[in-house]
């Protein structure tokens, strides 16, 4: 009777090793494709969802600011700045002391500037006046932080800029007394080219573009205009009423 070995073999050792290995770097191999898609999915909904955010900041305070009837101006600058386009945005809300003199009540300011670092632009935030309180930032700002008047709201942004709209135009700059309609925001944070004039600039479909309305209760004056006919017929109708009116 022969004896019944126990153990392996060194050549089937080294086959399952190679087995193995070669089924944990295809584990490996789909993990890491996996990391990347999520990756690449996560970063591209944080693309989409800080413009908007952002967005959201500069709309919330442009409503909290601006009521009807407040002696309220709003001043819009563009400029380029080491190639990249940026903005201000200054909104400025002011009363009358005692002596019928205008003072300060509230001032907003949004503005980019470029961190040369990063070679890129710095959204900066400021908010000073006669109100203690920033309603929009303080429940999430330190204590400390409260003491700078411009606070950093987000970096990596290559393209800023805020416009009014004329008719069909946008206008860079507004500097009159008299509010606007609305403002014209967009921001991108794409891979930025330089254009022919050295500037630079992003691809069109990598820019998030909102309107926004300065004063959304106001009312719309409507001005009907009548046509040839209409001023006919409105003729003869009042002339066939006064021809049945007794003498």
């Amino acid at each position: 009777m022969s004896d019944v070995r126990s153990g392996f073999t060194l050549a089937e050792v080294l086959a399952a090793l190679t087995i193995g290995a070669m089924v944990l770097a295809a584990v490996l191999g789909i993990y890491s494709r996996a990391e990347q898609s999520a990756t690449a999915i996560l970063q591209r909904l944080d693309n989409s969802q800080l413009p908007q955010i952002v967005i959201q900041l500069i709309a919330e305070d442009l409503d909290k600011i601006i009521a009807p009837g407040a002696d309220t101006k709003i001043s819009v600058v563009n400029k380029f700045e080491k190639g990249f386009a940026t903005a201000q945005l200054r909104i400025v809300k002011s009363i009358y002391d005692k002596r019928n003199e205008q003072q300060t009540f509230e001032e907003i300011v949004w503005q980019g500037n470029v961190d040369t670092d990063v070679n890129s632009l710095v959204l900066y935030r400021s908010h000073t006046g006669m109100v203690p309180d920033d309603k929009l930032l303080d429940e999430n700002r330190e204590s400390w932080e409260r003491r700078y008047s411009f606070v950093p709201i987000c970096a990596g942004i290559t393209n800023f800029r805020i416009q009014v709209p004329r008719g069909e135009a946008l206008q860079n700059r507004w500097t009159s007394s008299v509010m606007p309609p609305g403002i014209v925001v967009t921001i991108s944070f794409a891979e930025p080219f330089q254009t022919v004039s050295g500037t630079l600039d992003v691809p069109d479909e990598n820019k998030i573009v909102r309107t926004i309305a300065i004063d959304r209760t106001r009312r719309i004056g409507f001005e009907m205009f009548s046509t040839e006919e209409d001023e006919t017929n409105e003729q003869t109708t009042r002339t066939s009423k006064q021809s049945q009116q007794p003498k």
